[in-house]
């Protein structure tokens, strides 16, 4: 029986080929967060910390899995924001696109103080706050104005240092266990417990989450199929690559003396290769924050923003696209903006504790965005049907159903650990308290005929 949905036309420019693809996957991998907030899961979870991150890579791995099929066959810029929107209602719809791109171009700021924070590792005499705050504005700007220029070029531009990126991880997990680990440094495992290994989980969500905004790359790909492809492959590529890296920081290093003014891999390597080794790992660190910046922090939220626009629930500015670039020009500039206003607020209210309790709330945030797109996932297979999806769509989920029950499993337990304080209830109380306000005055503008009753498929 045929249903309504189909494939939507996409407008923005379909440059964007597998490898493309895979490095936004790979790159989009919060960077920060395996080089710098990876430290304090090493200090709460010690040796532990390793299956802490294995455990949260398997979970994204279940997430781009079960949003691949809608991804494929839904392609949208948009991306759960219209998926969640047709399946699940506005209310959703809506939470799920705000909580998702907002969540990006907030960590903007503290991403790009992690990456100003690499830069001053080459700087040893400058002050490191100033430092910090200085190369954060700097390499933002600059990659502000490479998305801008194109989403292909800041594609190559991604794919370039992916690779590069990728290569040094390899070489140092190689590197690091052909020379050696301390089998020791392991012993006790779980020093703080069990409750010190999950712990460890949110902060690795964090450091993984990113490379669901390859999701929102499927109207600018040059075939949508090679986006199924992309997402298990870019999941094996930074599961694999990041569990044998940390593996070998945890054998090399004394996890008591983790700290986030410098990140555990560099210090790592100097030990195994010397001060150049730490180099060439700082190096990976600044491309690692960089990829995340440039794929995720700018272009994920600003094509989001423009999907969310065409159907009136953002300003109109928010659609408009460059006629030669073929980008939303307004809405990356809007994220510029905001992400430096980030950036001043870390040098403020201190660095550090403006980094970790940002990074939490996105967790936070990002969990409700991900339960209501697998909800919408499992919908629109139950709705086309395996021959529908298989022929139509051309990407067929694997060992549907139990990846996505799975999947909603996994986020409704980083979920509950997330909520280890006070202040986080406090936190999501302010922003899903903004969020009714929002919701509240969208729904008059729908009424009022000034933004579409449905959404655009």
């Amino acid at each position: 029986m045929k249903t309504d949905v189909k494939i939507k036309e996409p407008s923005l420019s379909r440059g964007m080929g597998f490898w493309q693809i895979w490095a936004v996957g790979v790159g989009a991998v919060v960077g920060d967060g395996v080089f710098l907030y990876m430290a304090d899961g090493i200090t709460v979870g010690g040796p532990s910390a390793l299956l802490g991150f294995s455990v949260a890579g398997l979970i994204q791995m279940l997430l781009m899995l079960s949003m691949g099929e809608i991804s494929v066959g839904m392609p949208s810029a948009g991306a759960m924001s219209v998926w969640v929107d047709k399946y699940l209602g506005k209310f959703c719809g809506l939470l799920s696109g705000l909580t998702f791109s907002v969540g990006w171009v907030v960590l903007g700021g503290s991403i790009s103080v992690a990456l100003g924070r690499f830069s001053c590792y080459w700087f040893p005499n400058l002050d490191l706050n100033v430092g910090t705050i200085l190369f954060a504005a700097l390499f933002f700007s600059l990659f502000i104005v490479m998305n801008i220029a194109g989403a292909s070029i800041a594609g190559k531009g991604q794919l370039f240092l992916v690779v590069i990126l990728v290569g040094i991880m390899i070489v140092f997990g190689v590197g690091g266990v052909i020379k050696g680990v301390n089998m020791q440094n392991f012993v006790p495992f779980m020093p703080n417990g069990w409750r010190g290994m999950t712990s460890v989980i949110p902060i690795a969500t964090y450091a993984y989450m990113g490379a669901c905004c390859l999701c929102t790359a499927g109207s600018e790909c040059k075939k949508p199929t090679d986006l199924g492809k992309a997402l298990v492959w870019s999941s094996i590529t930074f599961i694999v690559v990041y569990t044998l890296a940390l593996f070998v920081v945890l054998g090399i290093t004394d996890w008591r003396d983790a700290s986030m003014d410098v990140s555990p891999f560099t210090v790592a390597a100097e030990m195994l290769f010397g001060s150049v080794g730490g180099q060439i790992l700082n190096v990976a660190a600044w491309i690692a924050a960089a990829t995340c910046l440039i794929m995720g922090t700018i272009y994920t939220p600003s094509r989001i923003f423009y999907a969310m626009a065409l159907d009136g629930y953002l300003p109109r500015k928010f659609a408009k696209i460059n006629a030669r670039t073929k980008t939303p020009v307004f809405a990356i500039v809007v994220i510029w903006v905001v992400g430096i206003l980030g950036i001043v607020a870390a040098h403020f209210f201190g660095a550090t504790d403006f980094y970790v309790t940002l990074s939490n709330q996105a967790v936070i945030a990002w969990m409700f965005s991900w339960i209501f797109a697998i909800i919408s996932g499992i919908k629109f297979r139950l709705e086309l049907g395996p021959e529908r999806i298989r022929s139509e769509v051309g990407w067929k989920q694997p060992l549907f159903p139990l990846i996505p029950i799975a999947a909603l499993i996994s986020c409704v337990y980083v979920l509950y650990l997330s909520f280890y304080d006070i202040w986080q209830f406090v936190g999501f109380g302010v922003w899903f308290g903004l969020y009714l306000i929002y919701y509240f005055t969208i729904s008059r503008k729908i009424k009022q005929g000034k933004a579409k009753k449905e959404s655009v498929f």
